[in-house]
């Protein structure tokens, strides 16, 4: 438990004495020793428990209870500073109905419920400690080379708000191990709202009056989510009697009516922080922010937070139909139709979300489903997942602040101007969508599940949204591997702490495709067995061995001709009458001269955002409100 304590306690003195520090040289030596101690912290948290079915603490407190409405206070004072401030109504009153709901719930109901068991872990808490300990940590490390050019970016004279940015990353990392080691309700709802608050004041960094809208509609969308965690927390203190996580799941599967209400309000609530359709437009608004924001909260860990109260409600869902429908549902389609919206953006980061959003969708989905098998592709999926796009949002943030652009369109060449990092992005890119990698691996498991429970509509859903995920995934990684000319090598500037990182998450993701079977037998199996009694794994383990053999193979070609070569420099070959090899110019058919260029096809008019986001808007919307009320008058039907 003492670990526990340390991973939950650390990060916050180290926010704390991080607000006190300007100079650069103290920030480099506290960030990097305070990530390198979290992650080392978290590994050894994870592998001194390997294999473990769970492990539950006697640890209550009064006076934790009487902190974490006191931060439920203060989270809803900042909130309601600035509703006053921009004038924004409905972020105010959003953020009163929750303190006040917050504060009857305390008082009135929850205050005589005693939970024991206040904190725990299991293989699945273990999956998720990593992904904060060990990404989050490395992501915090990058954001200090970054945040130096950010901030030599920004106009003259303008304050230098590093102290804060870096207090909110570390004040995140621990909201999130508060999270994932919660067994107390009121406690993981107080770490819920910490993270929405930390994303909020993260997206509006900068201050434009696109970074503060952006900030408004996240805020005003989690706190709906926030409202729904409260509403299960009412059921569960008035008519379960419980705010113990693991009791009031055991109570779902063995009456799953009895629950539906709670389950509907916690799936509604993991749905909002997963950015799922109605709800995805926060995070793509979230893109405003600093690369690392966008690395840490809304790709690794933050939206990892709705997925993962999704998958641990994955038993009830199997037992109860009405949330198990929601759940599939919105995932389905959000699934299908982010991915199609992908295709239509040549924004590099605005397609990073996009495919977020999508892979959320498909994890939730699984989440849905509920069975071993689904629960073993979810957990596989969260995992490559937080990495590759931890990887692929540092790769961009690195080139966009060396090439000027974060445009795929403007990323011609980058093979020869940035080699080492165009390898990186490539390997993210390929980590996604081309087997042998993990993500694949775990895509194919999620088949198999769909397929095993007969959800045909999930089955073709996730064919048609793999085919749009290979179109988009595919024009990027054609536009980095073209090669030609000898532009000028323009990463020899790039920040020692950002290139740290990157090698982190990339070694990270090729260790986690070589040691997939390793990960499955010690990590994500005990989870499965612990919950259902039986294996979830519906692979080979024999052919899980062949394809990290092939993981293995594929970046020692990508990665070993990375360096100095002797390779003999030849013009490029225009299949004509060269007119300038360097320009890629050629006589063309009438004497004339045509620059060779190659371009994407996005199909905005077949594809784009308003074309396609209307519809999941307005079905998921329909999905959710009919489960809300079909959850709430079942019972008094009964």
């Amino acid at each position: 438990m003492a670990l526990l304590g340390f991973l939950i306690v650390f990060p916050l003195v180290v926010a704390a004495v991080l607000l006190a520090v300007r100079g650069d040289g103290a920030r480099n030596v506290i960030v990097g020793a305070s990530a390198v101690i979290i992650g080392v912290a978290s590994v050894v948290l994870v592998a001194t428990n390997l294999g473990t079915s769970g492990v539950y603490f006697e640890f209550s407190s009064v006076v934790l209870d009487y902190v974490c409405t006191g931060v439920s206070v203060v989270l809803v004072g900042i909130v309601l500073s600035f509703a006053v401030r921009y004038k924004n109504l409905l972020a105010g009153a959003l953020a009163l109905v929750q303190l006040v709901g917050a504060l009857v719930l305390e008082f009135a109901f929850a205050h005589e419920v005693e939970v024991p068991l206040g904190l725990y872990f299991d293989s699945l808490s273990l999956l998720m400690a990593f992904i904060i300990g060990v990404i989050g940590s490395g992501i915090c490390v990058y954001a200090l080379g970054y945040m130096r050019d950010f901030q030599a970016h920004e106009p003259e004279g303008a304050k230098d708000r590093r102290p804060l940015f870096f207090a909110l990353m570390f004040v995140f990392l621990s909201a999130m191990f508060v999270i994932v080691f919660s067994n107390n309700m009121m406690w993981m709802f107080t770490g819920w709202e910490v993270t929405t608050v930390c994303s909020f004041l993260l997206i509006g960094y900068t201050k434009t009056d696109e970074a503060i809208a952006n900030a408004f509609r996240q805020i005003i969308m989690n706190l709906a989510g926030g409202i729904g965690f409260l509403v299960a927390l009412y059921v569960c203190a008035i008519q379960l009697e419980t705010l113990s996580f693991i009791e009031f799941i055991m109570l779902g599967v063995a009456d799953s009516a009895l629950v539906a209400l709670a389950v509907v309000a916690l799936a509604f609530a993991g749905i909002t922080k997963a950015a799922q359709m109605p709800f995805q437009t926060w995070l793509l608004g979230a893109m405003v922010a600093p690369t690392p924001t966008s690395a840490l909260l809304h790709s690794s860990t933050m939206v990892k937070a709705g997925v993962f109260l999704l998958v641990k409600l994955a038993p009830i869902m199997l037992m109860s139909p009405v949330p198990s429908m929601m759940v599939m549902l919105v995932g389905g389609i959000t699934f299908l139709l982010c991915s199609f919206m992908a295709i239509s953006q040549s924004n590099a980061k605005r397609v990073l979300a996009y495919s977020t959003i999508a892979n959320l969708g498909l994890i939730t989905a699984c989440a849905g489903v509920g069975t071993p098998e689904a629960v073993w592709a979810a957990e596989f999926l969260i995992l490559f997942h937080a990495i590759a796009k931890s990887l692929l949002f540092l790769c961009v943030g690195t080139a966009e602040h060396h090439i000027g652009s974060r445009d795929i369109e403007d990323m011609d060449l980058l093979f020869d101007r940035m080699p080492r990092l165009a390898r990186f992005m490539m390997l993210g890119i390929m980590c996604m969508f081309i087997a042998p990698f993990g993500m694949l691996v775990a895509k194919w498991a999620t088949l198999v599940s769909f397929v095993d429970m007969d959800q045909v509509a999930l089955v073709i859903i996730l064919a048609f949204g793999s085919a749009a995920t290979f179109m988009f995934w595919a024009k990027w990684l054609g536009k980095l591997a073209g090669i030609a000319g000898e532009p000028e090598n323009v990463e020899v500037t790039v920040h020692k702490s950002e290139w740290a990182s990157l090698l982190l998450m990339a070694a990270l993701l090729v260790v986690a495709c070589v040691t997939l079977p390793l990960i499955s037998a010690y990590l994500v199996e005990p989870y499965v067995v612990s919950v259902y009694g039986i294996l979830g794994q519906d692979i080979a383990t024999d052919n899980l061995w062949i394809a990290s053999i092939c993981v293995a193979i594929v970046v020692i070609v990508l990665f070993a001709g990375m360096g100095d070569s002797k390779a003999r420099k030849v013009d490029v070959y225009l299949a004509g009458v060269s007119r300038g090899s360097e320009e890629r110019a050629f006589q063309n058919a009438l004497s004339g001269t045509t620059v060779a260029t190659a371009r994407n096809w996005y199909m905005d008019d077949v594809f784009g955002e308003k074309r396609i986001a209307p519809v999941g808007v307005v079905f998921n919307s329909i999905i959710m409100a009919a489960a809300f009320v079909i959850a709430a008058v079942a019972p008094m039907v009964l």
